[in-house]
């Protein structure tokens, strides 16, 4: 749950998920809430190779590997440890855990700040080269369900480009500019307004417009009938816009039996690009024996 007020002062919920743990663990979660990794996004025919070594993951998603694979860091437990404004999270996931190499040491720190802002910090270390990339797939409606659809909602992205993907939703290798195509969002526009002409809805990496790992803004969503406005900043290169393209109303045990349709909720994932790992001229993603992963993503929420 993320309670914000609207322009009223009235308090509303605006994430999608479920009333229990039961709805996170049913077959079909599509990921709601969920703490991703050890590899955010696709990696192609769930393979990369590594120096000089292979390496074979489930393929869960067209013969792609999702989000970890059919345990991923969202289906297993972790050690929390809360404080007075903070949840830190660790997990320690096991050399060849869902075919990844190297043990992997991951922790995650939730935290609230006097500027209501929702904090993410993500550290790991490992023991052999591995691929990581960690993200927040939350869906967000800003209306707080009052709006059965995000189409009304109005997007900022800071990129000028964004990785073109095949049928199977794998980058091409190709960065096109934005401009001149449903996929630009440089200046204010409704979901909706072009959703239409995406083939299937947005679910596409964006090139943020930076030159290195600094916190800065990549996106801004605004709900004009509550007055909601996210504002999301991070460290990572990328985030993945995505519609709620394959919610259809199915879903059961939601928050007071919502039904969840299609475009019922946006994610905007911060993370490196998908199949980077077989993707030479992509921002690398291998973490190697004493470095440090580490990366920041902040959604602050405010209205006018």
């Amino acid at each position: 749950n993320i309670l914000v007020p609207d322009k009223s002062g009235e308090t509303g919920d605006v994430v999608l998920g479920f009333d229990s743990l039961s709805g996170y663990l049913q077959t079909g979660n599509p990921y709601f809430g969920a703490l991703v990794g050890r590899y955010a996004n696709r990696i192609a025919n769930g393979k990369f190779s590594l120096e000089k070594n292979s390496y074979t993951l489930a393929a869960n998603n067209n013969g792609n590997a999702l989000h970890g694979g059919l345990k991923g860091f969202d289906k297993v437990v972790w050690t929390a440890e809360p404080a007075e404004k903070s949840l830190a999270l660790t997990y320690d996931s096991k050399d060849g855990e869902e075919g990844y190499p190297g043990n992997l040491h991951a922790q995650v720190i939730y935290s609230l700040t006097d500027d209501n802002e929702l904090k993410i910090e993500y550290t790991a270390s490992t023991d052999k080269p591995t691929p990581v990339n960690l993200t927040n797939h939350s869906y967000f409606n800003l209306s707080a369900g009052k709006s059965q659809t995000i189409e009304n909602h109005e997007v900022i992205l800071n990129a000028e480009k964004y990785t073109i993907v095949n049928d199977k939703l794998i980058p091409t290798g190709q960065h096109p500019a934005v401009k001149g195509t449903p996929m630009d969002f440089t200046s204010t526009k409704p979901i909706g307004k072009e959703l239409a002409s995406v083939k299937g809805g947005y679910d596409h990496n964006f090139v943020l417009n930076k030159s290195g790992n600094e916190l800065s803004p990549a996106a801004s969503v605004y709900d004009p009938s509550s007055g909601r406005l996210m504002e999301v900043t991070t460290t990572q290169p990328g985030i993945q816009f995505y519609t709620g393209n394959f919610l259809d109303g199915s879903l059961t045990g939601t928050k007071n039996g919502a039904k969840y349709v299609k475009h019922a909720g946006f994610c905007l994932e911060t993370q490196h690009f998908p199949d980077s790992p077989n993707q030479p001229d992509f921002p690398n993603t291998i973490l190697k024996p004493r470095e440090t992963y580490h990366h920041t993503t902040i959604y602050k929420f405010s209205t006018k």
